[in-house]
């Protein structure tokens, strides 16, 4: 897994998980899914995330924003939000803005 990848915590049989990894898929978007159902120590961070729920899908993008459950309007404007907030590492920051 790469550190700038996103993370999607799924089940097999969640018809929306399958609706948001379509919707990466065709987008190119990197991801790492990781099902709930086979692995319970993502089981318990999906739960205490989500009070005490398993809801997913839960993602959770490289700076470390979670989004659960989105519709593909949030998934799209979290996705343009993520990569506009994000700058080459050689990027230099304006005196001003220190």
């Amino acid at each position: 897994m790469n550190a700038e990848e996103l993370l999607i915590y799924i089940t097999t049989w969640c018809g929306d998980c399958r609706r948001v990894l379509t919707y990466l898929d065709a987008h190119g978007v990197a991801y790492h899914s990781i099902n709930i159902d086979s692995d319970p120590e993502a089981a318990r961070l999906v739960r205490q995330l989500n009070n005490g729920f398993r809801s997913v899908p839960t993602l959770i993008f490289p700076n470390g924003r979670v989004l659960v459950e989105p519709d593909l309007n949030q998934l799209q404007k979290a996705l343009s939000q993520e990569h506009s907030v994000a700058s080459p590492p050689d990027a230099q920051i304006p005196d001003d803005l220190d």
